[in-house]
């Protein structure tokens, strides 16, 4: 073996701990990376795959009633491929013995015309059959159903289970004939909320459904696939002008359709977490691999003269260095691929409780192992180059001579006349400021992994204030409850009178389209009273908004996307009803967290559309223990078409979406963790392998081991909390852009950092830098003393 190879060996046995420590800060970059993009390319395959499998249409379009031959003439338009009808809508289910409300989406499936567009895939026993219909309507007049996979395992039902259905005011016994997934449902939810418990698919036949609502040879859905290069903007336009008398206002094109929406921010939103973090992670092995290299050159520039004198190039003791970076960013890559290969399929796993598909398996795609690698590789390379460079530029007799003295001179504490300090105090502080920028870099290594572990804790503190947010300030309703048409408000009243409603506000919601120039943007108006206390718009800084006495409340979202500012006015065009275009004034903005939403006086918005004080929704508050009660009772009330409790809301964020972000940000907590201990540990050991000959003098000057420790430990501690603080302030900072990063239509996450993260980011620096200290200091006390004076003059 050559003898700068046992060189290296032996270099990498004396600094194990600090090669490992660093190998954990590459291994938690690479993890990062291989943890989220592969999951999130798994997402992306399984999304491709399934839409391609299925059949998922590009445009949708929801309508009142329209003829079934009608379809021809959509189907001849320029640019559509082809064109699929069918009967949908929204009914109330209830389940045997389960009381919180359900809201069902029956869909008919035309046994005359199998569908060829949004295809389902039958699952359980029952997969990889060719069935194309659910069943015929029995005999007994129950329905047979297929019904989304999500939800059948959410509730515990099997093929022969059986439930309720109010259709068009009529209850219909639904039984179970197998479970589906649909493209088109691969997100399900009611308004973008997961709510696997609440809200089901199911299929069933479309004669018996058509029957029900009075659709024989009608349709009021429609899905429409693109031919390829088609003109999307041109296709929709030519669809709502057909099907604007049969009441369709808004063609959906896929980017807004519901399921794709969530799924498409959910990739996006993985992207940038899949890419930032894990880069801050390599940048500090980046960092801590130059201060090593660099430090570990300076205490051995006598062996590095020794190998020129001999004869070795300058080539050579480059590479024996760039090695050393090298086999140390190895083992950080083979412990990323295992532990990043790991954590991927369990964020797999978590994905497969939101999202649904026929097939859906974590892949490590070639590519992204070597992109990890690379990037850490480079990143490490990139840090420690100029170390490397300094090493092949020493001349032989510089570098056997020690390094020379700095120019010193009396430190600022002692310019400002503060000389009453004791005497470790003083050299403690000599020491730090007499070379500013190891100082310098030591602090800064400290503050980044300060503010790591507070990037860490976000995701968690970011849900609970979501949780409070939504369903503390804003969300004061117990019970939400929608009709299935606006109708005069003295349907309040008769919710007034059921059992333990202590307040009831109306609203009524109404679909339009708000444009501005050439900027257009699909939303809902929520009609409010203007002292509504149930549903309120709250900021992000918990204050509350009022609802404007003649214009709109935008969301701050909304308001950009249109180009609007407060004082402008917009164009709505009204998607209901007579369909009416107004000029409203835009009166005030608010940045709130979830969707683009508009608010609106509800008197104000009745007389604008022409009608009378009409509401499509109710805000209920009930007496606690009650709401079982009132929710049955609602059932016997046929206006109403649903309701949603906002406890089972709660529970079932809960149960699914707060418990997997705390997953990840535990997962996260845990990689800033390994990056503060690197950090620390690293500094201190440098800092300790410098200052040997130092520490050894003063013990032979007399001093214990304790005050040498004080001197190289205080510089430790002061470092510390001096980097505390700017750590926490640099955490914040990061944790502003991450989430102008996560920033989308659908969601804002708040910038909600509790004490607690600051106090566990601290906690874990501070053990981080008590475990360096342990091992320093035994170090010290082993300190052999006439080896580190054997120094040249």
């Amino acid at each position: 073996m050559k003898a700068l190879n046992l060189k290296l060996l032996r270099d990498l046995r004396l600094m194990w701990s600090q090669a490992v420590t660093i190998a954990l800060v590459v291994a938690s970059g690479v993890g990062g990376f291989i943890t989220t993009l592969s999951a999130v390319d798994s997402l992306a395959r399984a999304r491709d795959a399934f839409y391609a499998q299925g059949h998922f249409a590009d445009v949708f379009v929801s309508l009142k009633r329209a003829p079934l031959s009608l379809a021809d003439t959509l189907r001849a338009l320029p640019g559509v491929a082809d064109v699929q009808t069918t009967v949908e809508a929204d009914v109330r289910v209830q389940i045997e013995g389960q009381n919180d409300p359900i809201i069902g989406h029956l869909i008919g499936v035309d046994a005359r015309r199998p569908p060829r567009l949004n295809l389902t895939t039958l699952r359980g026993p029952h997969a990889g059959d060719a069935a194309e219909h659910p069943g015929r309507p029995r005999s007994d007049g129950t329905l047979p159903v297929w019904v989304s996979e999500a939800f059948a395992q959410a509730r515990g039902l099997a093929p022969g289970s059986r439930l309720s259905a109010l259709v068009n005011g009529r209850q219909r016994t639904l039984v179970v004939t197998g479970t589906a997934l649909s493209p088109e449902y691969i997100f399900a939810g009611p308004f973008g909320i997961p709510d696997q418990r609440g809200f089901g698919v199911f299929w069933v036949d479309g004669e018996a459904l058509a029957a029900a609502y009075d659709m024989a040879d009608a349709f009021n859905h429609v899905a429409v696939k693109l031919a390829p290069g088609a003109d999307l903007p041109a296709v929709r336009d030519a669809l709502q002008r057909r099907l604007a008398r049969y009441g369709g206002r808004e063609a959906i094109a896929r980017e807004d359709q519901t399921s794709h929406a969530m799924l498409d921010n959910e990739i996006k939103e993985q992207h940038v977490l899949g890419s930032v973090l894990p880069a801050i992670f390599l940048g500090v092995a980046s960092f801590l691999l130059n201060v090593v290299v660099s430090r570990l050159v300076a205490t051995q520039r006598e062996q590095i003269a020794t190998l020129k004198a001999l004869g070795y190039p300058n080539r050579s003791i480059g590479a024996h260095y760039l090695k050393l970076v090298l086999l140390i960013v190895a083992l950080g890559c083979l412990l990323g691929l295992g532990l990043g290969s790991a954590l991927g399929r369990m964020l797999t796993g978590l994905y497969a409780e939101f999202f649904r598909f026929p097939r859906f398996v974590h892949v490590l795609p070639s590519w992204l192992v070597l992109l990890s690698v690379g990037t850490a590789v480079l990143t490490a390379v990139a840090g420690t180059l100029n170390a490397i460079a300094a090493t092949v530029r020493l001349a032989p007799a510089e570098a056997m001579r020690p390094p020379a003295p700095g120019r010193y001179r009396r430190t600022l504490v002692e310019r400002l006349g503060l000389a009453r300090m004791n005497t470790t105090l003083r050299m403690i502080l000599r020491q730090m400021e007499r070379r500013p920028l190891r100082t310098a870099l030591s602090i800064g290594g400290v503050a980044a992994a300060v503010a790591i572990v507070v990037m860490g804790s976000f995701f968690r503190d970011a849900m609970d204030r979501i949780v409070d947010m939504q369903f503390h300030v804003r969300m004061r309703a117990d019970v939400q409850v929608w009709l299935y048409e606006p109708g005069p408000q003295r349907a309040g009243l008769e919710l007034a009178r059921l059992t333990g409603v202590l307040a009831v506000e109306p609203a009524r919601q109404v679909a339009v389209t708000l444009v501005n120039g050439h900027h257009r943007e699909r939303a809902g108006i929520l009609g409010q009273p203007p002292d509504a206390q149930l549903l309120r718009a709250v900021d992000l800084n918990d204050r509350v908004h009022t609802v404007p006495g003649q214009g709109l409340l935008l969301t701050d979202r909304l308001a950009t996307k249109l180009g609007l500012r407060v004082g402008d006015t917009v164009q709505v065009e009204v998607l209901e009803g007579r369909g009416r275009v107004l000029q409203l004034p835009v009166d005030a903005v608010v940045d709130e967290m979830m969707g683009l939403n508009a608010y609106m006086d509800l008197h104000t918005l009745n007389r604008l559309l022409g009608d009378d004080d009409l509401a499509n929704a109710y805000l209920v508050q009930v007496a606690r223990g009650q709401e079982d009660a009132f929710l049955a009772a609602t059932r016997a009330l046929p206006q109403v078409a649903g309701a949603f409790s906002k406890a089972s809301m709660l529970r079932n964020m809960q149960e699914v979406s707060a418990r997997n972000v705390r997953i990840m940000g535990a997962v996260l907590t845990a990689f800033a963790a390994v990056i503060a201990v690197g950090v620390v540990y690293n500094n201190a050991r440098i800092a300790l392998a410098e200052r040997a000959w130092e520490l050894a003098s003063l013990r032979v000057l007399g001093f214990t081991r304790g005050e040498v420790s004080a001197l190289l430990l205080g510089e430790l501690g002061l470092s510390i909390a001096v980097a505390l603080p700017l750590g926490m302030l640099l955490g914040s900072g990061l944790v502003h852009a991450v989430t102008e990063l996560l920033k989308s239509d659908q969601f804002h996450f708040p910038v909600a950092l509790q004490p607690r993260s600051y106090a566990w980011a601290a906690l874990c620096v501070a053990a981080a830098g008590l475990a360096s200290a342990l091992v320093v200091r035994r170090r010290i006390d082993r300190l052999d003393i006439v080896a580190a004076l054997k120094t040249r003059e």
